[in-house]
């Protein structure tokens, strides 16, 4: 077919050099009028062409053999080892021999060596939703086994990865771990709020991680607890962090929102992600700063579980004021200061359990309660961001989360209007030349983004 349309396409260049040689006085009569107007050009130009049916056609027809015995190629194949892979993730009260079993591996040795092994144990330890993938032959015997999960250093867990792997060489098991870093790539998203921000994020097969960003970003401008209404709709730009290719779930190694709209009550507000030598923060296009003084929550993805207001107390068992706001999050969530200050308490306080407390310049401070630890101690000097601790349930505490609250002058006020209200950070005016032409990029990115459907999200 392809030496066929050649062939055409060749007489048909042909003619038509032939006839232009032949006509050349009708053809550039044709062409000056054609600069009328581009409606007279079709009309005058297309009747002159030759037409192709009238052009010579050659058929060509060639035998192909194959190389070798089609039969001999299909025993080759039927002698070749079969090899099974399966892909499933850890779970909490997992052993050796259940997740093996769910990935299709029946392989007593290797249940025991897992088992054994102090580094093979690590499948079994720790946090859950470790991604593993087994290799087996074709008898359920385990040949390979990859285990993807959170890099355990606190200096590289957003940006890297643990990879565990099990080989057998020889007949004997050999285990090796590496930490690898994290690739990511940049996906477009969109959406419309029909019952909650997660619910969209879902629908639109997006992380809820990406929701928290948005909810924080955005925290100066809606009250996502008060103000969000049904039919809101938001586009978003952000990275997807891989291991090994394989999108990645863990929230503290999640992606970073780069840029976003979001449409509250018919109002439109942006953000764009920008990072200059000192720090990175988000911008309006205007390059006004959505980092304000106070960041609206101690936790980077978390999802409010009782907020500032009267309330049934679930131990005391009588309605009473929560001087707080509950984040609900798994044991060993990171907590972060919402502000640069100075721990002035880190250790026990009745109740509260493990607790925190930073003064923020002469009347603010913030409180941290029931954390699973501590990591910082009286006296030190925190950063806006920085990690002081992480979520658990010592003290009064029903469940694993975190207790915050904000005080001005030792009074409680609700710490997600206190955000609000606190000034934003300006950006610095030799950045902003690099800002723009950073932004302007990402405005069209999100501008490409905003045509998604709500019910999938791309890659660029």
């Amino acid at each position: 077919m392809f030496v066929l349309f050649s062939m055409q396409h060749h007489a048909l260049v042909t003619a038509v050099h032939v006839w232009a040689q032949t006509h050349r006085r009708r053809l550039m009569w044709g062409l000056g009028l054609g600069m009328t107007g581009l409606a007279a050009t079709a009309f005058g130009l297309a009747p002159l062409a030759p037409n192709a049916a009238d052009l010579p056609q050659q058929t060509i027809t060639q035998v192909l053999h194959p190389a070798s015995n089609v039969v001999e190629q299909l025993e080759a194949l039927a002698d070749l080892p079969l090899e099974l892979y399966r892909s499933d993730t850890t779970r909490k009260q997992d052993t050796a021999e259940s997740l093996l079993s769910r990935l299709g591996v029946n392989d007593p040795d290797a249940a025991a060596y897992i088992r054994q092994d102090r580094q093979a144990r690590m499948l079994l330890e720790g946090r859950p939703q470790k991604m593993v993938r087994a290799k087996a032959d074709a008898a359920g015997r385990l040949i390979e086994l990859v285990a993807r999960f959170p890099a355990e250093q606190r200096n590289l867990s957003e940006s890297h990865f643990n990879r565990l792997t099990l080989n057998r060489v020889d007949g004997a098991w050999v285990t090796d771990l590496e930490t690898v870093e994290l690739q990511s790539r940049v996906q477009f998203g969109s959406g419309t709020i029909r019952s909650s921000l997660f619910a969209a994020t879902d629908e639109a097969q997006m992380p809820d991680a990406i929701a928290s960003q948005m909810a924080e970003i955005f925290s100066g401008d809606i009250d996502f607890h008060r103000e969000l209404k049904r039919g809101d709709s938001f586009s978003v730009v952000y990275e997807s962090l891989t291991a090994d290719g394989e999108p990645i779930n863990w929230n503290q190694a999640a992606g970073r929102v780069l840029a976003a709209e979001f449409v509250n009550n018919g109002r439109v507000h942006q953000a764009v992600w920008f990072k200059d030598a000192q720090r990175g923060s988000y911008y309006d296009f205007s390059g006004k700063s959505k980092r304000r003084a106070f960041l609206a929550s101690p936790m980077e993805f978390s999802r409010i579980t009782s907020g500032f207001a009267m309330r049934f107390h679930p131990i005391f068992q009588r309605t009473m004021a929560h001087t707080g706001v509950d984040y609900g999050a798994p044991v060993g969530t990171p907590v972060r200061t919402v502000a640069e200050g100075k721990v002035e308490f880190a250790g026990w306080q009745g109740g509260y359990g493990n607790t925190v407390v930073v003064r923020h310049g002469g009347d603010k401070t913030t409180l941290y309660a029931h954390l699973s630890r501590i990591d910082v101690r009286r006296g030190e000097r925190v950063q806006q961001g920085q990690r002081i601790g992480a979520v658990g349930a010592t003290g009064t505490a029903t469940g694993p989360h975190l207790h915050y609250e904000f005080r001005v002058n030792g009074r409680h006020v609700d710490p997600l209007k206190a955000a609000r209200m606190a000034a934003p950070v300006p950006l610095a005016e030799q950045s902003r030349g690099a800002f723009t032409a950073q932004a302007e990029l990402l405005r069209t990115k999100l501008e490409v983004a905003a045509t998604i459907a709500g019910d999938s999200s791309r890659g660029d």
